[in-house]
């Protein structure tokens, strides 16, 4: 009997280094798209996070500027961002009540581009978006 239970111990000890594979994996994140990842450089600037309202600057602007906007779903899962909240971004005074936003982005998409002429400081205000973002400011010669 005891040459049985040692045979069975063996048979059972390599139980736990066994590899299963099967529907139960999770899919890996999706890396942070590289407008949100790079850090910024040359007088830009780069406003991030994770959910919105989001204010953050006030930031000093003088000249033209490229913006450009990211938001992405961190699990991977596929996004049609065109049936999801519109993402929406101004620029507004810090000490001026009253004074109208400067309106980047109103749109439902994945990414977007806009110009602006600035001089002086501004917030930077992202009202809404519901998945994690990226503004980044680039001044154009």
């Amino acid at each position: 009997m005891p040459a049985a239970l040692l045979a069975l111990a063996a048979a059972l000890g390599g139980c736990g280094s066994a590899t299963t594979t099967g529907s139960t994996a999770t899919r890996p994140a999706r890396p942070v798209p590289a407008l949100a990842a790079r850090p910024p450089v040359g007088g830009e600037i780069l406003v991030r996070g994770d959910a919105s309202p989001l204010t953050r600057g006030p930031f000093a602007f003088d000249g033209t500027y490229e913006v450009r906007f990211v938001q992405y779903e961190p699990s991977g899962d596929p996004v049609d961002f065109a049936q999801q909240t519109s993402f929406v971004a101004a620029l507004e005074r810090p000490r001026l009540p009253g004074t109208p936003a400067i309106r980047l982005f109103r749109t439902a998409a994945p990414a977007g581009r806009t110009q602006v002429t600035l001089h002086g400081r501004y917030l930077v205000d992202v009202s809404f978006g519901d998945f994690p973002f990226a503004v980044r400011f680039t001044p154009r010669p």
